[in-house]
């Protein structure tokens, strides 16, 4: 597994351990930023919108649901493009195409596996 692959995970996984105790804002948080990470990467940018989603349907949050679905649809056929903006959280609450700041931390992590 790459540098970037383990970072996704242990963002995953720690989102995973917070939808275990039912916090999903945190949760959702870590989502943000395995977004950040593989949104370059149609399997991963594809599958961290499906949990976003499915935090949505458990939160019966009807913005990102609707907004989910977009983007799932989005990542699965844009990413192959080349067709993503930079530093975007993926959530419902971003617009589709804003590119955004990346944080310091993950910046260093997207320089070491050389990905724009």
């Amino acid at each position: 597994m790459n540098i970037l692959h383990r970072h996704i995970e242990n963002e995953l996984s720690d989102a995973d351990e917070m939808i275990a105790n039912r916090d999903y804002s945190s949760a959702f948080g870590y989502l943000e930023r395995a977004h950040v990470l593989g949104q370059a990467i149609t399997y991963d940018h594809t599958r961290i919108h499906w949990r976003m989603l499915k935090i949505g349907l458990a939160t019966r949050n009807v913005r990102e649901i609707f907004g989910q679905i977009l983007r799932i649809v989005g990542a699965s056929t844009k990413t192959p493009l080349g067709i993503y903006p930079a530093g975007n959280t993926g959530g419902a609450n971003v617009f589709f195409f804003k590119s955004m700041p990346i944080p310091a931390d993950l910046q260093q992590i997207l320089d070491r596996a050389k990905i724009k």
